[in-house]
């Protein structure tokens, strides 16, 4: 390393790191950068205590489990659902709210044993409930919740199955509210509930007419798939009052979406859903509970601003536009404050977990070395490409990028017609890449750089190949471009000096990361460090507690990962309290209904096959099985 480099590195300190990555912008407080240069979880309020993620993955290797691994960092689970009902307990003493805030949680957001388990034990304390969508989610909230005042929220549609469990469930004391999500519901909830003598207590779930932005805007708005429009609310008042049963309404439920960025969609839907609750107050229904649904969002990029993958208010802020706008309409009609019910599932878990994976291998796009003269029987268009190459300059650099684009066009071609030999595509191709490493040096001594060249930086980014699956462990990235903060959780107080993209290892030319949070920007690759022999490089994927493992598919027959859940006490150390190992190769084969069994056995007998006619020996067929063996068993992910 020359003394100019090293004097370069040195000046790059751990706090430029995490301005460039923006960790402590989309970290809320969670997550920073060490002078040592590792990524530190900090999950207590005064911020003394850290916790190095280098060294919680040094503590998994050491006790047997590979990478790739999903960490769960149980504090900032507890954490998020504190400052959630905190925010609304200060707003309601400061504006003298005279009714409460109730959390659940929606278990589709993360529906992990271990997830719901510590939802319900750390939040019984502030009667946090939960959500439940499908019959499989009901059972799960009606034999978790553990706090006999926490809710059970049911939506979805519902069967006769599902109906009689939530209303036995209300009969031996858990507070289950039926949302009704279809007309058709109503009928079928009156006569179980006449035949099992179980007052129910029901809810309506409203299609609001105002909508948000963001990936998940259809959620709102008249053409939304789920609740009753205004017609069919008041059939389902006017059908409670004839069976003397208006007393059982007591909700009304909305979901404006799942990540909504601007607070003013917030305050508009609720201004809308705060005047359809007074009015059915009005109608003589019961009442007394005001479900806002979903939507608080995460700060995924840290800008602060309108835009999907952001948000530009905090908890706080939600909390205290929540308050006020339900109280200045209610109190117009001297209405009594509801329990405000939210269903924050995003908010909730999305910090709690980090991918984490090391990197298996690299390609470079950048200038090789050329002969020092080329064939003189060489090709016309080879031999232009070199004279192209001589001539680069900030002057000429849109003409020598045309031209080199048009000389390997015309190179391609003549190689597909067999006037042109393998030999000599390699060197054109030789020559081309080095032009273009060429024109990216120059383009940096221009002012304005023509429009054509602005993808060249993609073009020569590496590609780093890392063990985990972009369909398995972040589909969101995949299937709707979502952003997640990506960053080495290592040697960040060293000047990361490679642009790169992320590939997964599922053989997909989808499975790979190529957008990047950059403040309120999305760049194209990310900067990343020079991998170095024998040292394993570790990247994280942050803020990936929501929905990825619940939507993550078994492309290439990659299945769930290892999972670690880990909790940081007070005085600084922290204990391994879940460790869960990932699919074998068997586990996913038996998922697409293939028996491993089976499958050994007929190779053994292939194998025997291969004694039989003397292709390989009886001790190399056992080794040969042995392998098989392990296959089966082993873990779906690179291993090394």
């Amino acid at each position: 390393m020359t003394k100019v480099k090293k004097e370069m590195l040195d000046r790059w300190k751990a706090d430029d790191s995490a301005e460039l990555y923006g960790i402590r912008r989309w970290g809320a407080g969670y997550f920073d950068v060490s002078k040592n240069g590792d990524v530190v979880v900090t999950p207590f309020a005064d911020k003394s205590i850290s916790v190095s993620i280098k060294e919680i993955i040094n503590g998994v290797l050491e006790r047997g489990m590979d990478m790739p691994v999903l960490l769960r960092i149980e504090n900032l689970l507890d954490a998020q659902i504190e400052n959630l009902h905190k925010s609304f307990a200060d707003s309601i003493k400061k504006f003298g709210y005279q009714g409460n805030y109730m959390g659940v949680f929606p278990i589709k957001v993360n529906q992990q044993q271990h997830v719901i388990d510590e939802m319900t034990n750390f939040g019984s304390k502030y009667h946090h409930g939960l959500e439940a969508g499908s019959k499989a989610e009901l059972i799960v909230a009606i034999s978790m919740l553990q706090d006999e005042e926490s809710f059970i929220i049911c939506n979805g549609y519902k069967d006769e199955e599902f109906m009689d469990l939530g209303l036995y469930a209300t009969k031996i004391g858990i507070q289950c509210f039926f949302v009704l999500e279809m007309p058709g519901e109503l009928d079928l909830l009156l006569k179980r509930s006449s035949e099992l003598q179980i007052s129910p207590s029901i809810g309506v779930r409203l299609k609001l007419s105002s909508k948000a932005g963001g990936h998940w805007s259809d959620s709102g708005g008249d053409r939304s798939i789920f609740g009753l429009n205004t017609s069919q609310l008041i059939q389902v008042v006017d059908k409670l009052r004839e069976k003397n049963m208006l007393g059982c309404l007591k909700l009304l439920h909305y979901h404006l979406g799942s990540q909504i960025p601007n607070i003013r969609d917030i305050r508009a839907a609720l201004f809308e859903a705060s005047r359809v609750y007074a009015d059915l107050v009005t109608e003589g229904a019961a009442m007394g509970y005001l479900d806002l649904g979903g939507g608080l969002a995460v700060d995924y990029d840290g800008s602060k601003a309108n835009y999907q993958n952001s948000m530009n208010y905090s908890i706080d802020e939600y909390c205290v536009d929540v308050i006020e706008v339900i109280m200045n309409t209610l109190d117009e009609k001297s209405i009594r404050h509801p329990v405000i019910v939210t269903e924050s599932g995003r908010a909730t878990v999305a910090y709690s977990s980090v991918l984490l994976f090391n990197v298996l291998d690299q390609t470079r796009f950048e200038a090789q070395e050329l002969p020092n003269g080329i064939p003189d029987d060489s090709h016309e268009f080879v031999k232009n490409l070199m004279e192209t190459l001589k001539y680069v300059s900030p002057k000429n650099i849109q003409e020598c990028f045309n031209d080199a684009l048009y000389y390997r066009d015309e190179v391609m071609q003549k190689f597909k017609h067999g006037d042109l030999s393998l030999r000599e595509r390699s060197l054109a191709e030789t020559i081309f890449w080095n032009i273009i490493n060429a024109i990216a040096r120059e383009k940096k001594k221009l002012k304005n750089i023509p429009a054509a060249l602005d993808g060249i930086d993609s073009a020569l980014a590496d590609i780093y190949y890392c063990n985990f699956s972009v369909f398995q462990s972040l589909p969101d990235s995949w299937a709707i471009g979502h952003i997640f903060p990506v960053l080495p959780v290592h040697h960040l107080n060293e000047e990361p000096t490679r642009n790169v993209i992320i590939a997964d290892i599922t053989c997909d030319c989808d499975g790979k990361i190529n957008h990047f949070t950059s403040y309120g920007d999305i760049k194209d690759t990310l900067p990343l460090h020079e991998l170095k022999d024998n040292e394993e490089y570790y990247i994280g994927v942050f803020l990936v507690g929501a929905y990825q493992e619940t939507l993550g598919d078994l492309h290439n027959l990659m299945g769930d990962t290892n999972v670690v859940s880990v909790s940081i006490n007070t005085k600084g150390d922290y204990d391994f309290v879940r460790e869960i190992e990932g699919d074998s190769v068997a586990d996913v084969l038996s998922y697409v209904e293939y028996q491993p069994k089976t499958l050994l056995e007929q190779f053994r007998e292939k194998a025997e096959k291969g004694v039989r006619s003397k292709k390989i020996t009886v001790s190399e067929r056992r080794k040969i099985l042995t392998a098989f063996e392990n296959g089966l068993n082993g873990y779906t992910y690179f291993e090394r």
